[in-house]
């Protein structure tokens, strides 16, 4: 069996490399008083997870860690308390730190039901593909999750090199510039290595995970930060310039410049997941200026004194990016009501109170006619 580049590291420092500290020590010490030892777990797969201790990577069953709520499994990122050697075998994960961040999504539009993507996580950078035309609300989906997570996004536009006019490139970073307000938008090479240095001083620190769709090149960037082929890499479609789909799992490696990095499947979907602060941090200047309106609850649609129709209308705002933004908060919205009795009721009674005013305008425009 062939582990992350993680479990090839024997000495001493092995918990410091993956990011232990004197905060984790202290909320281990119950743990450690029970005679268990610590450890950071690098893969999970099927009951079982690969856990990063001081005497190198044990496997370890997750029976004991294993709740109803799907939040709440164990994860990449995780830092646990693990049996000691010798004392059985299987060696069993007894209980999980708590999480300082969490990276989740909804797993599915029409359940209720999150997943944890990468546990304590600094730096979330999103990895979008030049070959193809960018997507701009997906980007603005993959910042929301972010920010909501409590990590610091960057957004890597990789396979530079396949935009050859300089100009042309400067656009591009302008365009995702625009959706991502407070992020650092970075395009990259791993082929000519344009780019590299400045995401390696990024993530020198902390634990990093790289997101994306499929082909985005997160493999490959992965493969140059960890400074060897720890990843699986095919070669692209020519028809497209897509990479194809290789991560079916995600990992933890330590990186040679310091830090961790999370390497994580492509993500066909990116369902929000209880998102609000991570929607309203990525279009801040929407809600800065919502909050200039004449109204509180203004719907900037045809309101009197709206701040964010005049944005519109002078043309500091586009129609693309309003769109966007209430696309995303109708969609969390209504993911947060699935499992909030009481929002569901609010929902409805404001769903009630604009049928009614619909009908009461139609009646009054019918007698207008008459």
């Amino acid at each position: 069996m062939s582990f992350p580049l993680s479990s090839r590291t024997s000495d001493s420092s092995l918990l410091d490399a993956h990011g232990w500290d004197s905060g984790w020590a202290a909320a281990f010490a119950p743990y450690a008083a029970q005679g268990l030892v610590p450890g950071r777990v690098v893969r999970v797969d099927r009951g079982q997870c690969d856990v990063a201790t001081e005497e190198g990577v044990v496997r370890a069953d997750t029976a004991f860690v294993t709740p109803h709520d799907p939040l709440r499994v164990v994860c990449t990122g995780d830092w646990a308390a693990v049996d000691p050697a010798g004392v059985r075998d299987p060696r069993y994960v007894r209980a999980c730190l708590p999480r300082r961040t969490a990276f989740a999504r909804s797993t599915s539009s029409k359940r209720s039901e999150g997943q944890i993507l990468a546990a304590n996580v600094d730096h979330a950078v999103i990895t979008v593909s030049l070959a193809v035309e960018l997507d701009l609300g997906r980007i603005e989906r993959f910042l929301a999750l972010a920010w909501e997570s409590g990590a610091q996004p960057t957004v890597v536009l990789s396979k530079a090199d396949l935009v050859p006019d300089p100009v042309g490139l400067s656009y591009l970073v302008e365009d995702v510039e625009t959706v991502a307000p407070g992020v650092q938008v970075l395009p990259l090479s791993s082929t000519t290595g344009e780019g590299l240095d400045v995401l390696a001083a990024t993530v020198a620190g902390g634990t990093t995970v790289l997101l994306g769709v499929s082909g985005a090149g997160k493999s490959t960037l992965a493969n140059v930060l960890v400074g060897e082929d720890v990843m699986t890499v095919q070669a692209a479609r020519d028809i497209d310039g897509k990479g194809r789909h290789t991560t079916t799992t995600r990992n933890l490696f330590v990186l040679p410049g310091g830090g961790v990095l999370i390497d994580t499947p492509g993500l066909r979907g990116v369902g929000l997941w209880d998102a609000e602060t991570g929607v309203g941090q990525v279009f801040s200047e929407i809600e800065e200026l919502a909050g200039n309106c004449r109204f509180h609850d203004c719907g900037h649609e045809s309101e009197p004194g709206c701040a964010v129709a005049a944005a519109i209308e002078d043309g500091t705002l586009s129609v693309r990016r309003l769109e966007s933004y209430r696309k995303l908060l109708r969609e969390n919205q209504r993911i947060v009501a699935k499992t909030d009795a009481r929002l569901r009721t609010e929902m409805l009674k404001d769903w009630k109170r604009r049928h009614a005013a619909g009908r009461k305008a139609l009646e009054m425009k019918r007698g207008h006619s008459r």
